[in-house]
């Protein structure tokens, strides 16, 4: 028997749009797309990433939007109105990213660690080392070593908050993004004012610039791009879908796709100016090239970052704490709208309340976390982020496009967005889902697994990429059928 279950809507446009930005704007803008951007041709990496956003970003932002908005429910419950036997790739959707959550909130935990430490900036001038002994790194994944306890606090807390903003339903969502998505923005604009105006900034800001045209004729910047546009969106991790199901009947799709897709990438260019400002800064004063220093990760935030702010010559503190609760604010809104796609599906599927949903996913992601938290675990964190990326998010991608566009009717989802939207797509975008974004997915998919055979990952013998890359991805994917056959028969039918 089916349990009627009242839909969650945001409270205004504004709300959902922060979410959505939120979700969007994660750590990644701040430490990823610097250095894709510089990777692949520096500022003329700009063309096939702009190219990407229109081509392939926006339509997937407008196809999940119009399909959450249609659906009026979580992934598994809008997959299975389609076809009962889709159901399993809607549980698919979300259990991605909250494998994605469980490692996504460690970093966090660093970033609430060092918040702290910038107070006395503890690492000092030996930040290489004091990373290295703050994480109890063991130096081999084949080692384990034991738990970090400030690491360990760092996750309670984190994981704390996510259940704080998520068990009393969208409304408090939409009250948290109010702060925490301007308020990072904000302090990455401050943090840019004060890093273009060190010593050093320009070279760094020109380092980051420097357009190399002849990168453009590199059939794999072009594919760099669309990867950095489809991960930072958030797309195919069923966030765009939930957070979309809970929108008004009337509420504008296109329009809204087009406004979070621009704020994004107006983010992570701003980030740009932020993180080489700086490096350029630290270049000079340890009188070596900007290429000479980390740009990349978990590298340039706890290590480069640190460094350099320990040398600013006044408001080394202020500077420090402030580039972390960026962060934080930055990482808190992408780790709650990772987990929220669960627990709508737990809700709607077993009819459990919204604070014992969260409850349950929030403790079985924390206690998952806790395997990162160890000695060896930078080292998973890096070998299962990568196959989580590099394959698992492109083939739902392109899963996505597929089911959507042919069997289901990429046509059906259009109109449905042109009945409720101010600006009107045509039949190009038809052409876009159903041929060119699957298309793009599947030649980057061939292409990392091509350069995974060819170069294995980090040199890592096959055995352990198999164990900490393949696994976790194949359990996912099995568990999705699980899910999927539990409890057949309890979901629940919305009343609006």
């Amino acid at each position: 028997m089916a349990v009627a279950v009242r839909r969650e809507h945001w409270h205004s446009r504004f709300a959902f749009v922060m979410a959505a930005v939120g979700s969007a704007v994660g750590l990644g803008n701040v430490w990823r797309f610097p250095y894709v951007c510089y990777k692949n041709g520096g500022g003329a990496f700009l063309i096939p990433y702009f190219v990407a956003l229109f081509t392939a970003g926006i339509p997937l932002m407008v196809l999940e939007f119009s399909f959450g908005h249609w659906a009026r429910g979580s992934p598994p419950t809008a997959f299975r109105r389609i076809g009962r036997k889709w159901e399993w790739f809607g549980w698919w959707t979300v259990l991605i990213p909250f494998g994605v959550a469980s490692y996504y909130v460690v970093v966090m935990s660093w970033c609430f660690s060092y918040m702290i430490y910038s107070l006395d900036l503890r690492w000092d001038l030996d930040a290489d080392v004091f990373f290295r002994s703050f994480l109890g790194d063991t130096g081999d994944p084949l080692v384990v070593g034991g738990v970090s306890v400030p690491v360990l606090l760092g996750l309670a807390v984190v994981w704390f908050f996510v259940f704080l903003i998520l068990y009393r339903g969208v409304g408090r969502i939409g009250r948290v993004v109010a702060v925490t998505v301007p308020l990072p923005t904000l302090l990455l604009f401050l943090l840019t004012v004060r890093g273009l105006t060190l010593p050093g900034a320009l070279e760094g800001v020109g380092y980051y610039l420097t357009p190399d045209f002849s990168e453009l004729l590199d059939v794999g910047v072009w594919l760099s791009a669309f990867a950095q546009v489809f991960f930072s969106l958030s797309l195919a991790q069923g966030i765009m879908i939930t957070y979309a199901s809970y929108l008004r009947r009337d509420s504008d799709v296109t329009n809204n796709a087009f406004i979070i897709s621009l704020a994004d990438a107006g983010t992570s260019f701003l980030a740009g100016f932020t993180v080489f400002s700086v490096v350029g800064y630290l270049a000079v004063s340890q009188g070596v090239g900007v290429d000479g220093l980390g740009i990349a990760g978990p590298e340039l935030t706890f290590i480069t970052y640190p460094t350099a702010i320990s040398l600013l010559p006044f408001a080394a503190v202020f500077f420090g704490v402030v580039f972390y609760v960026a962060l934080l604010t930055f990482g808190i809104d992408s780790a709650f709208s990772m987990i929220e796609p669960m627990v709508a599906g737990v809700n709607s599927r077993w009819g459990v309340s919204k604070f014992w949903a969260t409850g349950l996913v929030c403790l079985a992601g924390f206690l998952c976390s806790i395997f990162f938290s160890a000695g060896s675990g930078l080292y998973w964190l890096e070998l299962v982020d990568h196959f989580v990326a590099d394959f698992g998010l492109v083939l739902i991608g392109l899963f996505e496009c597929l089911l959507l566009g042919w069997f289901f009717g990429a046509s059906r989802l259009r109109k449905h967005a042109n009945s409720v939207s101010d600006v009107l797509i045509g039949r190009w975008w038809d052409v876009l889902i159903r041929f060119v974004v699957p298309v793009v997915l599947a030649v980057l998919l061939v292409f990392s697994v091509y350069e995974n055979i060819c170069s294995p990952y980090l040199g890592y013998p096959w055995w352990v990429l198999l164990l900490g890359g393949v696994m976790p991805c194949l359990v996912l994917f099995l568990l999705s059928f699980v899910f999927a056959r539990i409890g057949r028969g309890r979901y629940g039918v919305c009343s609006f």
